[in-house]
């Protein structure tokens, strides 16, 4: 008689609305999992900051752990799934003691891969143990799991797309609704969508963890969090969205990374910045909390990933996803190769980069203003494809729009360095370039 499998014991290190759903996904789904894990999946240990919180779920069944760093030291956990949260802090340590014990690390933190990743690498590669973070980015969409193995095959030429929720619904809602940021934004917070301080989504850094993890993984290159150029969409306006929209784009918050050639070899450019999308690009049609990811591939072409980018079941699901590759014996390089063959990669120049623009100015209703910045761009050798001029605003400031014909990214920076300080603009100017195709 064969003995049946032993399960796979899990730790929980964090039970907020993602390790409660993680309970929920594996005791609902036990039977299915165990057949598609080969061996049951097995919670035996958790532990949270407050142990009295009422989460919904029984937890008088499983172990509690108080000091959650020591999770992975304990003989009856086989793997630890992180989701307590910060690049540093009780996340790391959990991580690298766990890790340093010899057990398998599951993890949603993209805050703690962007900082530490290769570290934490490195370390599960020497004690040849899985590290994997697939909810990490795009919550249930299992990207990470698309560019390391369904794309492996692929030489990955860009990687760009809608990294935050967030972002998305206030942009899809100022879009439908013609109504302003802040007001949006407090109704994001409202509904839950959006963080009582919601610095790090609104500003693009989220965006940035993910975007840093997604280009290390698609270009074989070392992690570079620090060069991902940030800006967030705190800015914008719903006249910005009217005439978007009147030009045939939406706006949206999109992180881009690709490849450029240097002098000293491949350069790695990354950037999360609010584009304008045309209306024919299929993130144009990325409304709400919703996530998506394109990847282009030398042989697969364009490959769009789309889904739920947060929410306790779709993230649930990917860290489970995580847990079934561990029972399988799925170990593998975190980032693909290991990390002693990852590429350091210098950042590329943005300046050298080519495409359209959309600029905004605000500007003061007097005579010689729209002159003045004609003569900046033409100046700065950029041709302008269209311009239009709005009335006042409610500061009594003109609104003028511009979108400039293909040319280097250095021209337009030069234009609005001409502008800098100039009395006749009420604030600086806003900056959006237009996806390509």
């Amino acid at each position: 008689m064969v003995d049946a499998p032993a399960p796979l014991r899990i730790a929980l290190a964090g039970l907020g609305t993602v390790g409660a759903g993680v309970i929920r996904l594996i005791e609902a789904n036990a039977a299915l999992i165990a057949r598609r894990a080969g061996r049951p999946l097995e919670v035996t240990v958790v532990g949270a900051r407050d142990r009295g919180k009422d989460r919904g779920i029984d937890l008088t069944r499983y172990a509690w752990e108080d000091d959650m760093v020591i999770m992975g030291e304990r003989a009856d956990v086989d793997v630890v799934v992180e989701m307590v949260g910060g690049s540093d802090g009780p996340a790391l340590a959990c991580a690298r003691t766990t890790i340093e014990a010899g057990k398998a690390l599951v993890t949603a933190n993209k805050a703690m891969i962007a900082h530490h990743g290769l570290e934490l690498a490195g370390k599960a590669e020497q004690a040849k143990v899985a590290l994997k973070f697939e909810a990490a980015v795009a919550g249930g969409i299992p990207v990470i799991k698309g560019l390391r193995e369904g794309a492996a095959a692929n030489e990955i030429e860009r990687v760009y797309g809608i990294l935050n929720g967030t972002c998305n619904y206030i942009l899809s809602t100022m879009e439908d609704t013609g109504r302003d940021f802040a007001d949006v934004l407090a109704e994001a917070q409202a509904k839950g969508y959006a963080e009582a301080d919601p610095a790090f989504d609104i500003e693009g850094i989220d965006a940035a963890h993910k975007l840093s993890i997604l280009a290390a993984i698609a270009f074989g290159g070392r992690l570079d969090f620090a060069a991902v150029e940030t800006s967030g969409i705190t800015r914008l306006r719903a006249a910005d969205i009217a005439q978007a929209d009147a030009l045939g784009y939406v706006i949206r918050l999109i992180g881009m990374a690709d490849t450029m050639d240097g002098t000293d070899g491949k350069c790695l450019f990354q950037r999360v910045q609010p584009h304008l999308v045309p209306f024919n690009h299929p993130l144009a049609h990325v409304d709400g909390a919703t996530n998506a990811v394109v990847a282009e591939g030398n042989f697969s072409g364009r490959l769009l990933f789309q889904g739920a980018g947060a929410g306790d079941g779709p993230t649930a699901s990917a860290v489970v996803a995580d847990l079934i590759d561990i029972a399988r014996g799925e170990i593998g390089a975190p980032f693909s190769v290991p990390v002693s063959e990852l590429e350091a990669m210098a950042a590329a120049d943005a300046g050298s980069r080519r495409g359209r623009s959309y600029v905004r100015l605000l500007a003061a209703d007097r005579p010689g203003v729209l002159a003045e910045i004609t003569a900046a761009f033409r100046d700065a050798g950029v041709s302008i494809e269209s311009l239009i001029q709005k009335g006042r605003s409610d500061d009594d400031a003109v609104m003028v729009a511009l979108v400039t014909h293909e040319g280097p990214e250095s021209a337009v920076t030069h234009a609005v360095r001409l502008l800098s300080g100039s009395s006749s603009l009420t604030e600086a100017p806003l900056v959006m370039h237009i996806l390509g195709d």
